[in-house]
This record gives C-alpha cells, sequence and structure tokens, in this order.
C-alpha cells in the first residue's frame, strides 16, 4: 500500500481514512487573540519537506520491517493479553513481531479528529492537517531561582507559578507540565498534585503524566470533577498524558503502557511518544534513527487501538540527539531540528495527529545560545506542520532546568515564528499592482496610504518586549535587556495573574477528595507590605554587557 506524502501546500490530503474521518476545511479558529491578529493559535503549517516522497516510503518500509523481523521486547502482561485479540503472541526470543498489514489497518483505523480542550473559552487545538500549536513541556527537576540565577530543585509552588505565567501567554498554547515538584516524595500525591496546580494554574489544555496505572482512575476522577462530570470532559477533554511508552531501543516500559491501557479505556486523551537518542539508544545514522522512533511509535499505537479503537491518541516519534564526544543528549543541534523535522513529516504522511519536541535548548540560560537553538530546532518543527509542539518555551540545560523569563522571552519568539509560518498569502488584491502604480504616480511612499493603515495588524506581528528603538532611544531610557525587560514582566504577573477559573467550590471539594499540597493562601494575591517596591528590583544591573541571571548572583 502506497501513501503519498503532504503536498507542498499543506493543504488536508484528499483522502482521509477510517471511519471518523471526514474532510474538514482549513481556517483560522475563532480565538485569534485580539493582540495579534496577524498571528493565530492552529496557523497552518507543513510546507517545510525535509523528506522526498521516496525518502518517506523508504522510512515507512523501514519502519515496517523493523517491527515485523524484530518486534518489540520485554512485554508486560498487559501487552500480551491485549494483543492475543489480534493474534499476536510472544515469540521463543521473548519478542513481540507486528505484522506489516495490522499496522497498516490501525493506521488506516486511527482516529485524525483529536481536539484537546482547555478550561478557557476558545482553547481547542484542533490537532489535524497541518495545524501548529507551540506550548511547553519537559518535566524539569531544576528551576533557575529568579532571585539568586541559580539552579535549584523545583517545587510544587514553582509549577504552579509556570502555570500562571503560560496562561498569561498568548503564543503558548498549552501547558504540558514542565516540572517536577521535587519537594513531594510520594508518587500519587506527586501525580495528584501536578495535575491540580497545572489546572488551577492555566486556563489552557494541561498534559501531565501518571507514574503507575493505578494512578489514572484518580487522575480521572480529578479531571472529570474540574470539567464538571465525565460526560463533559468527553465532550471537552481539558487534560491529557504523556506516555513515554518505550525504553529504547525496541522494548516496552510496563508501567507506561500500563498507563496507556487504563487512558485508553477511560476516555483520556494521550500522547504516544518515543525517546530515542541517536548513537546511544539508537542508530547513528539519522534516517535510521527516524525509522526506530517512527517504529516504536507505530507499535503503541497499534496496542492503543487493540485497547480501545475509539481512543484519542497522538503520534510522538521523538529521535533526540546524542553529542557522541560525551554520550550526553543535545537538543538545540541542526541535527535535531532536522531528524524532528523528518519524524514530523512522516506523522504528516500518515495523516495522524502528531506531535513532537523542538525547543530543549542546551544552554543553561536565556542567552544568545538558547536563541538561536530554540529558534532554529522550533522553526522547523513548526514549518513542517507538527501539531503538537512540546518544550516549545522555558526549557534549559536539555530539559534539565526551566526558567520563568525565558518562558517570557520564548513567547516572543514563538510569535515571531509562528507569524512566519503563516507564509504570504497571494491573490489580486495582496499583489498591490494598482496599489504600486497609483503611490509611484502619487506621493512616492506607502507610508500612511489606506492599504498600509489596513494591514498595518492584520498583515505584521508586532513583539512586546523585543527592543526595536534606535540606540539613542535605548541608551536614554536606561539599556535595558531582553532579560531584564523579562524578568520585570515575570515579576508582574507573578504578583498580579492568579487565574479564577476553577470556581472556589470546586477547589473546595477538591480539596475534600484528593490530598492537594498547595496552600490556599499562594493561590491568591498576597497585600504587600507597604515598604514593599512596585517595580522589578534595583539589584538588577543596566549594563547590558552582564547577564541579569549572572549579575543577581553577585
Amino acid at each position: 500500500m502506497t501513501r503519498k506524502a503532504d503536498d507542498a501546500a499543506a493543504s488536508p490530503p484528499a483522502r482521509e481514512r477510517g471511519r471518523r474521518n471526514k474532510p474538514r476545511r482549513e481556517r483560522a479558529p475563532s480565538g485569534v487573540a485580539a493582540a495579534s491578529p496577524a498571528v493565530w493559535p492552529g496557523v497552518i503549517g507543513g510546507r517545510f519537506l525535509p523528506l522526498t516522497p521516496p525518502q518517506i516510503e523508504a522510512i515507512h518500509r523501514a519502519a515496517l520491517k523493523v517491527l515485523a523481523q524484530t518486534g518489540m521486547g520485554d512485554i508486560p502482561p498487559v501487552v500480551q493479553q491485549v494483543m492475543a485479540t489480534k493474534g499476536l503472541s510472544v515469540g521463543a526470543d521473548g519478542r513481540m513481531v507486528f505484522p506489516a498489514a495490522l499496522v497498516e489497518d490501525t493506521i488506516a483505523a486511527a482516529r485524525r479528529d483529536v481536539v484537546l480542550f482547555g478550561q478557557a473559552p476558545n482553547s481547542a487545538l484542533e490537532l489535524h492537517g497541518a495545524r501548529v500549536y507551540a506550548g511547553s513541556g519537559g518535566a524539569a527537576p531544576n528551576i533557575i531561582d529568579r532571585t539568586t540565577g541559580h539552579y535549584r530543585p523545583s517545587t510544587l509552588h514553582d509549577l504552579y507559578d509556570a502555570a500562571r505565567v503560560v496562561d498569561a501567554l498568548e503564543h503558548i498554547h498549552f501547558f504540558c507540565r514542565s516540572l517536577v515538584a521535587t519537594d513531594l516524595t510520594d508518587p500519587l500525591a506527586l501525580d495528584v498534585n501536578t495535575a491540580f496546580a497545572c489546572l488551577a494554574g492555566t486556563g489552557k489544555h494541561v498534559t501531565v503524566q501518571a507514574s503507575r496505572p493505578e494512578h489514572v482512575a484518580t487522575l480521572a476522577d480529578l479531571a472529570f470533577d474540574v470539567a464538571g462530570g465525565a460526560s463533559a470532559f468527553a465532550d471537552r477533554p481539558l487534560l491529557s498524558l504523556n506516555i513515554n511508552h518505550v525504553v529504547p531501543p525496541l522494548r516496552f516500559d510496563a508501567d507506561s503502557v500500563g498507563v496507556m491501557a487504563e487512558a485508553a479505556r477511560r476516555g483520556i486523551p494521550f500522547h504516544i511518544n518515543s525517546f530515542d537518542q541517536a548513537g546511544a539508544s539508537s542508530p547513528a545514522a539519522l534516517a535510521g534513527a527516524v525509522v526506530q522512533a517512527v517504529a516504536e511509535t507505530l507499535a503503541g499505537l497499534v496496542f492503543a487501538y487493540a485497547v480501545n479503537p475509539a481512543c484519542q491518541a497522538v503520534f510522538g516519534p521523538r529521535p533526540m540527539i546524542t553529542d557522541l564526544r560525551s554520550g550526553a543528549m543535545t537538543g538545540g543541534c541542526g541535527e535535531q531540528a532536522i531528524a524532528m523535522a523528518a519524524a514530523v513529516q512522516m506523522g504528516r504522511f500518515y495523516n495522524l495527529p502528531t506531535s513532537c519536541i523542538a525547543g530543549a535548548a542546551d544552554s543553561k540560560s536565556p542567552d544568545v545560545q538558547s536563541g538561536f537553538e530554540k529558534a532554529l530546532t522550533i522553526s522547523l518543527a513548526a514549518h513542517a506542520g507538527c501539531n503538537f509542539i512540546t518544550q516549545a518555551g522555558g526549557m534549559q540545560a536539555s530539559l534539565m532546568g526551566a526558567s520563568l523569563e525565558s518562558y517570557v522571552i520564548d513567547n516572543e519568539m514563538l510569535g515571531a515564528i509562528l507569524r512566519s509560518v503563516r507564509g504570504i498569502e497571494v491573490s489580486d488584491e495582496t499583489l498591490s499592482v494598482d496599489i504600486i502604480d497609483q503611490t509611484v504616480r502619487g506621493e512616492g511612499h506607502f507610508l500612511g496610504a489606506a492599504d498600509t493603515l489596513r494591514r498595518m495588524t492584520s498583515e505584521f506581528h508586532y513583539p512586546a518586549l523585543s527592543d526595536r528603538a534606535s540606540h539613542e532611544e535605548w541608551e536614554a531610557t536606561g539599556r535595558a535587556t531582553l532579560n531584564q525587560r523579562a524578568h520585570a514582566q515575570v515579576e508582574t504577573l507573578l504578583a498580579e495573574h492568579f487565574p479564577q477559573h476553577v470556581s472556589t467550590e470546586t477547589q473546595a471539594r477538591l480539596r475534600q477528595r484528593f490530598d492537594i499540597r498547595l496552600p490556599e493562601a499562594s493561590m491568591r494575591p498576597q497585600l504587600a507590605p507597604p515598604s514593599a517596591p512596585q517595580s522589578a528590583p534595583q539589584s538588577v544591573s543596566t549594563d547590558p554587557t552582564i547577564d541579569p541571571l549572572i549579575q543577581q548572583t553577585a
């Protein structure tokens, strides 16, 4: 069976597959941010095609061969039981192989109508076609302390603060748990409080993880309560689960596939993620790394749909890169950008809702290195048409740390990237032939022209923090750096932005039902003492040659 790659125009494939697969007209969502009419969530990507059609077909065939020849190892009982219904069993070598026909039938029957919601109006993420949404992620165990500038273990309150910051940033479209509450040691308490802090901190869609299968029922109860009941959640799923179901190379993780089975049965959307490192846990050849990531993710897809043919699953192959000089993961290199874009293109080839990682900068602080690493990897993933880009905001140190200032800076970057993804609309009107003629014969410039004023906000996206002033104006106004402006915005948001979309009645009920550790007092504004400063800390240097995060440690 031969499939064609997405066309260069990134339009929906002409032939949708499966009983639920109905063609849908691509359009700008109704929830366009008023602050930036030139950019909106779900802008259409897919014009960047790193793989040619023959290369796509070769990777597809290779992935099928890997599954049929090598298969998956470490088969837990839940996989044995479920896959026995499809006629599969564990071989003498302890591995389970997946026939190509079964894999292709699953791809054909898989849902293309996955829509994730937040609690806020106009927060739907329509994961079909080449719509692009970007969000946080990473599960970092550390945060850059905004007072000292040093890395320290992250806490539950840090996670809540990160959710609050993201809630106010228009170009970060969802909040995937980006920090680990290291102050919670009990696994169930960690899972429950992580979900609560995220859902309370932002009205955007929330993605978390369940560490054990038996925790899924509790998370479902919490999410259903917040949504207004199981039926309301089914209509508007406000929470999804990130599931790394594989221990590469090509082995199932027992707890994770158990979580997947429980999520599928309970109607919770989930993301089927592989996480390989080229040269370490997957082949060093980038094509081979993509093949293995695609094969592992397809194995998870087959299992998920065997559990529940109506499940909502997102295809998430993640070929990561190893710096072969040290063996450490590197998330900001050119190889990472192109390998992930190729994996995204495979998702577009299958016409599956697709997620990826982009923005996992190796830089330890929001500096120039961080900027170019994130801009490179996120741009390629977005232009390739990834539906759900995680780690696109806030992450540092190869996913080992996060920075609240980075969320703000990365939001600015994402606005520019999404504007580039939107592309150029070409029509008789936008070609502007008559306007050129009239202007040349008239005033000789386009400033102030009616067409220019009309397109000032619809055609152009303007940054909120990036400095476009002259150097004289910059000098006269204090020489502030982007990091300093981001720090000031974070301080303002943390002091003033306390989302109240979860009612006090619902919060009280949740605290009675679950072991909620986030203090109520931390979820509302605190009255500042009369002497408290009302602006950014005065200790922050205005010398642009000094990184404010470093200066704060002095």
